[in-house]
Order: C-alpha cells, then structure tokens, then sequence
C-alpha cells in the first residue's frame, strides 16, 4: 500500500523561528490524534537559524487535504503567517515502505 508524504520548508522571520516551531510543534501534538496522519515531524534546520523543515506521511492526498480544514491547522496557519517569510515545497512523495516510530 502507498502512503502520501509532504515534505515542507518554511523560513521565518528574522528572531522568529521558535516561535513558529513552537506552532509546528503543537500541531504535531494534535496529530496524535488522528489516524489517517502517520507522520508528522518537525524540524530545525542546523545550517539555517530562521528554517524550520516538517515531514508528514498520510494515508492518502485525500486524508492530508482534510486535515488543512481542521481548526487546529486553521488557527496555525493565522499565528504563523505574520512570522514566515518564505516556504518552500518540496515534491509530494509517494512512499513506498519505511520506518517511523518514536
């Protein structure tokens, strides 16, 4: 079975990284509960001090594309958008197989 993995690279703000982790890090808390979500990873990035990567694994396109209307995503996207200055998208994936467990 193939899975839907997003693999994105937000920049903040001058100063305003930790903050932004700190959001990151609370939507990650709410995916605990959610089933169809079987990855949600958030990191820093060593070489950059303003970068913040997230990688998620999903069920489907269909289960990633539902939880953007959850409110707890809604209220992430208006606290973090005054603080990001750039984000890139990496290709979408389809994953075949792997490990995340922690």
């Amino acid at each position: 079975m193939d899975f839907y993995g997003v693999n994105g690279y937000l920049e903040a703000k001058e100063g305003k990284r930790d903050e932004l982790l700190s959001y990151l890090l609370e939507a990650s808390s709410e995916m605990e509960s959610i089933d169809t979500c079987y990855a949600y990873i958030v990191s820093t990035v060593p070489d950059n001090q303003n970068a913040v990567h997230v990688f998620e694994v999903w069920k489907d396109e269909a289960s990633h594309k539902a939880s953007l209307e959850l409110d707890i995503f809604r209220q992430l996207i208006i606290k973090a958008q005054p603080i990001i200055s750039g984000m890139q998208d990496y290709p979408n994936l389809t994953i075949k197989g792997g490990k995340a467990n922690f």
